[in-house]
C-alpha cells in the first residue's frame, strides 16, 4: 500500500459539496483522512451526497460569514490543515448579487483566516481558493504569479481580495497559507449549468441546442477537476515550506481554447453535431482571453496536469450520461 501524507491529518474542506469539493473530500478519505466538510446547503444531486462521501466524514453546517461556525469548525474537530474551498462561485450571481458575494468571498476569507491565526497551535497548513479571474483582464496572457491581482468586477474582485488577504495574513502573522489560481475547472459534477461544459453536455444530451451566454470566441484554460485535486493537496501539503508560504501558484493546462472549440468538441463525443449552438452574446463583464503559465508549479511543486482535454472531456461526458441515466 502507497503511504500517503494525508492518512490521520484532520483537514477542513469548506464548500466540500462544490465539485470540487467533492472529488477532494472524497480523495482524503481514500487516503486515510479525517475529514471536516463544512457546508452551507445540503444538495443531495452533488456528487458529495451521491458517491455516498457524506457518510465517511465530519459534516459541519454552517455560513462562511459567521465567524464562529468556522471557529467551532476548526476548533471542536481539532484541525491540523485547511482546504479553503467555500465562495459564491459564479459569475452571473456575483453581478445581480455582489453584497452576498462580497460577504461569502471575501468576509469568509478573512474570517477562516483568523480562525487559523488564533489557533495556530492547531492549524499547521492551509490552502486558500483564489482563481485566475482575480488578474481582471490583464493582456496579454498567459498570467504569471508576477502580475498583480487586478480584478474589477464583482466576482473578479471578490477573488483578488481574497487572495490579497491572505498574502497579507502569511506576510504578518505567518499563517502557514498558500494560495491556488486555477484556470476553468471542468469535470463530472458541476451542476452550475450556465457554465459551457456542464450547460453544453445537458442540452445535447437531452437533444437541445446548446445555449451560448457568450459570442464563443473568449478564450480560456480548462483544467480537468482530477488536476485540481492533485494541485490543491500537493500546495496545501507544502504550504508551511518557506517557498510556498504566502505565496501563490498558478496551475493550469496551458493550451487555451476559445468557448466554441469546447462546445464543438462535446457535439462530436456526444454524437450530436447537427445541434448547432444558439448564440445568445449577452454575457456581461466577460474577459475575453485568460490562460495561465504554471511553470512556478511545475518548478517549485513539482505539479503538471496529467489529463489532455480530450481524455477530460470524455470522463466528463460518461459522469453526466450515468447522472441523468439514474
Amino acid at each position: 500500500m502507497t503511504f500517503s501524507p494525508w492518512s490521520g491529518r484532520r483537514v477542513l474542506v469548506t464548500g466540500a459539496s462544490g465539485i470540487v469539493g467533492s472529488w477532494l473530500t472524497r480523495r482524503l478519505v481514500d487516503e486515510g483522512a479525517h475529514v471536516v466538510a463544512f457546508v452551507l446547503d445540503a444538495d443531495h444531486r452533488s456528487e458529495f451526497f451521491f458517491s455516498g462521501t457524506v457518510d465517511r466524514v465530519t459534516t459541519v453546517n454552517g455560513r462562511l460569514e459567521e465567524y464562529q461556525d468556522l471557529e467551532r469548525a476548526v476548533v471542536v474537530h481539532e484541525v491540523d490543515s485547511v482546504v479553503h474551498l467555500g465562495a459564491q462561485a459564479l459569475v452571473g450571481a456575483a453581478l445581480r448579487a455582489p453584497l452576498l458575494t462580497m460577504e461569502a468571498n471575501v468576509r469568509g476569507t478573512y474570517n477562516l483566516l483568523e480562525v487559523c491565526r488564533l489557533h495556530a497551535n492547531l492549524v499547521r497548513r492551509i490552502v486558500i481558493a483564489s482563481s485566475d479571474k482575480s488578474y481582471g483582464d490583464l493582456q496579454p496572457p498567459p498570467y504569471s504569479e508576477e502580475m498583480p491581482p487586478a480584478g474589477r468586477h464583482p466576482y473578479d474582485l471578490s477573488k483578488a481580495c481574497a487572495d490579497l488577504i491572505a498574502q497579507g495574513y502569511a506576510s504578518t502573522y505567518d499563517v502557514p497559507a498558500a494560495i491556488a489560481r486555477c484556470g476553468n475547472i471542468y469535470g463530472g459534477g458541476d451542476l452550475h449549468w450556465s457554465r459551457v461544459v456542464p450547460g453544453t453536455i445537458r442540452s445535447l444530451l437531452h437533444g437541445e441546442r446548446p445555449l451560448l451566454r457568450s459570442d464563443g470566441s473568449p478564450t480560456r484554460d480548462y483544467l480537468h477537476v482530477d488536476d485540481v485535486v492533485d494541485a490543491y493537496l500537493l500546495l496545501c501539503d507544502k504550504s508551511e515550506q518557506p517557498e510556498v508560504r504566502g505565496l501563490p501558484f498558478n496551475f493550469g493546462a496551458g493550451q487555451p481554447y476559445s468557448v466554441s472549440e469546447i462546445v464543438s468538441r462535446l457535439r462530436q463525443l456526444i454524437g450530436r453535431e447537427d445541434l448547432e449552438p444558439v448564440i445568445l452574446d449577452s454575457a456581461r463583464s466577460e474577459i475575453q482571453s485568460q490562460y495561465l503559465d504554471a511553470t512556478k508549479a511545475a518548478l517549485v511543486l513539482g505539479w503538471r496536469p496529467s489529463i489532455d482535454l480530450e481524455t477530460g472531456l470524455a470522463r466528463t461526458v460518461a459522469w453526466y450520461r450515468a447522472y441523468f441515466a439514474r
